[in-house]
């Protein structure tokens, strides 16, 4: 039977997210041309990188990483992708309990022209670039165009992504936002592209771009441990761009974030509030502000804020409270490409009523997560995928 939140402890689970960080190369890494990416194995050896309250926890024990210590604080996993993807709405998907069989469509050549025509007829805009681009080339190389005829910058990557990115002195953000609508409302099948993202900046050439992103997500395609959990009368409180991955199904409660250290001020202000249910946390500033532009060092500063948050955090944790860390994919910093990597991801969870030091090995989706936290409430997990690992590890 499905436990109803009111009829139970003020239970809460702290789901976090960090962007990209994954851990070394699934086995089919070569079908993406991933071999030997392995983003924790760049940042680990430079000087910026000092997180021992990781360590404790027992992020080095996970099978392939190395080095870990004798008692972790933790229990901990190596998770594989079983999904045909590396982006992030696949990933956070399979962490939610879908697993997705065939990939969202990419476009290494472009959008079709009759795609890019019939959105300029529907803005009144026309596009410039349409190719693959770095977010942060993309203004330097076609801003002045933009600035000088108004046109919309379209570019994608290596993902099922179609980014919109426009001036705000000349596109108006909430006119951009409304300019991804439309693009959302066009890119169905048999373009059924991952997210819409709106990438406005702003300031003189060369440019930077601004907090203001805002991605427009495809519907989850089933239900989510999300839409379980809330139909059961659970929270679902959603941090940072996980609204947007989800299109905001399932979710009660949302916080936009501008950065990682914003998101974690919210995790904590969080954390002293009373609710039951889920808070699901993704930290972006890992893989937007570093992964992709190869930033080793500031990727490995990024994990030693994030190292320094944990003490403060983990000694006000109430006795049922629980803390899981994992990633969504990879973003190998010091490969030759700055797009995703196809890599295992870090698990890592724990609580007064966890055990530690479990070694649940190498799980075979990350969607036993979603089965995890829908059997720390209680909550049949219906269609959804996944292998619970609770039963493991609770006291």
């Amino acid at each position: 039977m499905t436990r109803k939140k009111e009829n139970s402890v003020a239970k809460r689970f702290f789901l976090i997210v960090l962007d990209s960080f994954g851990i070394g190369e699934l086995p089919d890494a070569c079908l993406w041309h991933d071999e030997g990416s392995n983003t924790l194995g760049a940042i680990r050896k430079h000087p910026a990188f000092d997180c021992p309250n990781l360590a404790a926890l027992g992020l080095f024990n996970i099978e392939g990483v190395g080095g870990g210590v004798p008692s972790p604080k933790a229990s901990y996993a190596r998770l594989a992708e079983k999904s045909m993807g590396k982006d992030t709405t696949i990933g956070h998907w399979e962490i939610a309990g879908i697993i997705s069989p065939e990939p969202l469509p990419t476009y290494p050549d472009g959008f079709p022209e009759e795609l890019i025509r019939e959105f300029e007829k529907r803005t009144g805009r026309k596009v410039i670039c349409n190719k693959p681009y770095s977010g942060t080339e993309v203004i330097k190389d076609y801003g002045p165009e933009h600035m000088e005829t108004g046109a919309l910058i379209v570019y994608t990557s290596a993902d099922s992504v179609f980014q919109i990115a426009a001036h705000e002195d000349v596109v108006p953000v909430e006119t951009l936002y409304e300019y991804c609508r439309i693009a959302r409302e066009m890119l169905v099948l048999p373009h059924n592209v991952g997210r819409v993202i709106a990438r406005p900046f702003a300031g003189e050439y060369p440019f930077v771009r601004t907090a203001n992103r805002h991605d427009f997500s495809l519907k989850p395609p089933s239900d989510t441990m999300l839409d379980l959990l809330s139909r059961a009368g659970y929270d679902t409180i959603s941090v940072g761009k996980i609204y947007d991955i989800f299109a905001g199904c399932g979710i009660s409660e949302s916080y936009r974030t501008t950065s990682n250290a914003h998101g974690m001020r919210l995790m904590k202000e969080l954390q002293n509030r009373d609710f039951s249910g889920l808070c699901f946390v993704n930290l972006v500033d890992f893989d937007m502000k570093y992964g992709h532009r190869n930033d080793i060092g500031g990727y490995a500063a990024a994990a030693t804020e994030f190292d320094c948050f944990l003490p403060a955090f983990l000694g006000d944790m109430r006795e049922e409270d629980v803390l899981l860390i994992t990633a969504d994919h990879g973003c190998d910093p010091s490969t030759s490409c700055t797009d995703h990597s196809r890599e295992y991801t870090p698990m890592l969870i724990c609580g007064d009523c966890v055990k530690e030091g479990i070694d649940l090995g190498t799980r075979a989706s990350f969607s036993d997560i979603s089965a995890t936290v829908l059997g720390y409430f209680g909550v049949e997990k219906g269609t959804t995928s996944g292998e619970s690992f609770w039963e493991e590890i609770c006291k």
